[in-house]
């Protein structure tokens, strides 16, 4: 019990560092609809574990319905994972997320076979991925990496770079560079 409640005030302190629109954690667990699909996630994904396959998709289409988050029970997910303003949010069933990753609404981690295999994306610690974009197939976004907004990404992005485009092309990351999430050359 004791480990629940530090999980949970783990996540309010990470929404109120994500989100400088974040005003308290009593306002956050009760509007914030990110916050609600990750915890129902963590409740699907401990059913699916341990066999309970159908109860676990109910609960998973329930939160869809609630929030307009749609995480398989069999995705991975990481610590201090923040979603903000998730609708639209596809995370497939073989998808692993690690931790400190942010997503922005619309965001699809996708795959691109209908084979029982690992056919989703592998999202390293502290990626952030931008509003629209779409990572499909069983690649590697590397740590501390970024994928900017609306980028389709069907191919590894290396640790500290950032993927922005259609196709996405990747680019290192600067040392001190924030991390932008739209492509520069778009804007030219």
């Amino acid at each position: 019990m004791y480990s629940l409640v530090k999980r949970i005030r783990e996540d309010l302190r990470n929404a109120r560092e994500h989100d400088p629109a974040a005003r308290g954690d009593l306002e956050n667990a009760l509007v914030y609809s990110g916050l609600h699909a990750i915890w129902a996630h963590r409740v699907s994904h401990w059913l699916w574990g341990r066999g309970l396959r159908g109860p676990a998709r109910i609960l998973a289409q329930l939160n869809r319905f609630f929030t307009g988050i749609e995480i398989h029970p069999g995705a991975t997910i990481g610590r201090r994972f923040f979603i903000d303003h998730g609708m639209g949010i596809v995370i497939g069933e073989t998808a692993e997320i690690g931790d400190g990753v942010m997503l922005y609404h619309g965001v699809t981690l996708g795959g691109q076979v209908l084979t029982q295999t690992k056919r989703h994306p592998t999202i390293e610690d502290n990626v952030t991925i931008g509003a629209g974009a779409k990572v499909l197939g069983p690649i590697t976004i590397g740590a501390g990496s970024a994928v900017g907004a609306n980028a389709v990404v069907t191919k590894d992005v290396p640790a500290d770079h950032i993927a922005t485009g259609i196709p996405a092309k990747n680019r290192p990351r600067g040392k001190d560079e924030k991390i932008k999430l739209v492509d520069p050359d778009y804007f030219l």
